[in-house]
């Protein structure tokens, strides 16, 4: 990997990881992966990049990929293990498939069913261990040193970091003012801010109220805090990256705290507004963009695996308030009373109204004349 760059360089890179390993990386991942479509949420006034339609349901496969082919162009082709609440996991082990080589997988107890099955039908070796993605990080951490695997990490990885940032490269054609991704340990915004920083583009992070180690860790506070429980359990992180955290207090723009409420109606209006299926993860950047001003405003989504049942549970539970309605752009006619009379659509006839008011008179009769043929436009409704 190369260094950071000088600082009279003006390019956004900070320790083992800049803007050209993710150029790298971009090259590596268009013979695995498609480009993930954009989509305009019009009722939330926000471009949506939909990496819930990636390989494996996460945009995580790009940087278990990239990480994986790096490894092995450097000539490293030992077994893979990592730790991993679900989707980290599911993306090594595609890529061990794609790529036939050996993965183990630590995951906690209690991850989603959906992402323990999807780990299993690529062939990946499923260890779960601990109730949070920390303890099931240190017994990962301990089997690689014992029986002499790589250890990838989620986030904390510059082969990670970069995998990921090719999200940003995908997304700068369509020119936003603002990206909003979510944050657990760091590595998709790092990625991401690397690949926009340097196109003018602020890119704001987004968590979880009770799980926000990473805005506490810019701020200067690295306390190790047990994480609040959350639907958003791709986030659930207890401590950040020390790399990650290094690029997110640079390259972000501000990090958004988003209210577990306001998590749950988000991923339920997605999937009755816009048909769109989000895990807790995958919406909380949407979540965070009512709190970002922007003109042009572009929303990660994430992933999409989340379990069938906790979702039909969020169904029948939340209750979304109504979205506005759309402003409708009217010029008023005046009438000498004050009020204004709207003008008709383009698409409106315009019919002559007639006031209807007592004669001053009655009108001498007049004798009967001859009736007159009507044509049949007369009749036409």
């Amino acid at each position: 990997m190369p260094d950071s760059a000088s600082p009279g360089s003006g390019e956004p890179d900070v320790g083992d990881v800049g803007v050209a390993d993710v150029l790298a990386a971009q090259s590596r991942l268009r013979r695995y992966l498609p480009v993930t479509p954009m989509h305009h949420a019009e009722r939330f006034g926000v471009m949506l990049k939909l990496e819930n339609l990636q390989r494996t349901g996460s945009y995580k496969v790009r940087g278990a990929l990239n990480a994986m082919l790096a490894a092995r162009e450097r000539g490293d082709l030992r077994p893979v293990i990592c730790a991993s609440a679900g989707n980290h996991a599911q993306g090594v082990a595609w890529a061990a498939y794609r790529l036939g080589t050996q993965a183990i997988t630590v995951m906690p107890h209690g991850a989603p069913e959906t992402k323990i099955a999807g780990v299993a039908h690529w062939g990946a070796t499923v260890r779960q261990h601990g109730d949070s993605y920390d303890e099931a990080y240190a017994f990962a951490r301990q089997l690689a040193e014992q029986n002499d695997y790589r250890f990838l990490s989620a986030f904390d990885d510059p082969d990670v970091i970069a995998g990921q940032g090719t999200i940003g490269i995908e997304i700068a054609p369509h020119t936003p003012d603002v990206v909003i991704v979510p944050i657990g340990g760091g590595g998709l915004a790092s990625g991401v801010a690397l690949a926009l920083k340097s196109q003018g583009v602020r890119v704001v992070g987004a968590q979880v109220e009770g799980v926000d180690s990473m805005a506490r860790a810019i701020r200067g506070d690295t306390a190790a805090i047990d994480p609040a429980r959350t639907l958003a359990d791709g986030v659930r992180v207890k401590v950040p990256g020390f790399l990650t955290r290094r690029l997110c207090a640079r390259l972000l723009d501000d990090v958004v705290i988003v209210r577990e409420a306001e998590l749950r109606e988000t991923l339920v209006r997605l999937a009755l507004e816009e048909n769109l299926i989000a895990e807790g993860a995958g919406a909380l950047a949407l979540a965070a963009g009512r709190r970002v001003a922007g003109k042009r405003k572009c929303a990660v989504v994430s992933g999409g695996n989340i379990d069938a049942a906790r979702l039909a549970t969020l169904l029948s539970e939340v209750r979304p308030r109504a979205p506005r309605k759309p402003r409708r752009r009217t010029a008023g006619l005046n009438i000498p009373d004050g009020t204004a009379e709207p003008r008709p659509g383009p698409l409106e006839k315009r019919r002559p109204t007639a006031t209807l008011s007592a004669p001053s008179t009655i009108p001498a009769p007049t004798a009967p004349t001859a009736p007159q043929p009507v044509s049949e436009e007369e009749f036409t409704w």
